[in-house]
């Protein structure tokens, strides 16, 4: 597939010359696919660094991981070959921290947990993925609760492995989806309260959220060249905010 290059605005927070840094924003897919041929991160990174093309694999030049189209935040690219088999060596090895900020709905029991089973295509949905007990990839989520927002909890998730959609099957099939995800029920009516002002609550964060409350917020790892510690973050953006605001000003407006 020829790659043309786009030129599409990146945020980035890190370059040098093996690689680089950005805060990708929701709505942008990370490399062309089915139905996708342009207007993607690939392209742009074309754009922005030619040499990139010859990066990793066939039509993902530089992408050592990706995050979904609706998911914000934080990504590394490699911009040459050896920090591309360095990373993608480190990202196999467990050795990259990656951490991310999710609101999902209800109120988890414990304050921290670890979601372990393996994640396949669901058989009934094909779009979907699910937690299978065979033939799929094993998966493994740690995660803690950051606040307790009544009808919806703000935690922190940190992958441990990195399969398809995995913070957002694994957090549904704990019973508790991701505020305005689709595809894995955090849109649906029945994860709203009984009680009206919760209600009304929960439908003004759907209208607000276009997509998945889920933001790529720490990235940490070792240069892939100099050895040097490295560590970046990444508030939430806009839409998440307002989100977590709406929430704050219900939970602590004076009872009547």
């Amino acid at each position: 597939m020829a790659l043309d290059p786009e030129d599409i605005p990146l945020s980035v927070m890190y370059e040098d010359d093996e690689l680089l840094v950005i805060e990708k924003p929701a709505g942008l897919v990370v490399h062309p696919g089915a139905g996708v041929p342009r207007g993607t991160l690939v392209h742009a990174l074309l754009h922005r660094d030619p040499g990139i093309a010859d990066v990793g694999g066939a039509g993902r030049p530089g992408i050592v991981h990706r995050l979904d189209k609706d998911t914000s935040g934080l990504m590394v690219v490699a911009r040459t070959p050896r920090a591309y088999r360095a990373l993608v060596e480190a990202i196999r090895a467990r050795e990259v921290r990656r951490v991310y900020r999710a609101l999902v709905w209800g109120s988890p029991g414990p304050v921290s947990g670890e979601l372990e089973g393996a994640i396949g295509r669901d058989r009934r949905q094909r779009k979907r993925m699910a937690v299978v007990r065979r033939g799929g990839k094993p998966a493994r989520t740690r995660w803690r609760v950051l606040s307790r927002l009544g009808c919806a909890t703000l935690i922190e998730a940190r992958l441990d492995t990195g399969r398809t959609h995995q913070i957002r099957v694994h957090l549904a099939h704990l019973g508790h989806p991701v505020v305005g995800d689709a595809l894995y029920g955090g849109r649906a009516r029945k994860q709203l309260s009984a009680n009206e002002a919760e209600r009304r609550l929960a439908d003004a964060l759907l209208d607000h959220l276009s997509r998945q409350a889920l933001h790529a917020s720490e990235l940490a790892l070792t240069h892939p060249v100099t050895g040097v510690a490295l560590r970046w973050t990444s508030s939430v953006p806009e839409d998440m905010a307002r989100a977590l605001d709406l929430l704050r000003e219900f939970r602590d407006r004076p009872a009547h």
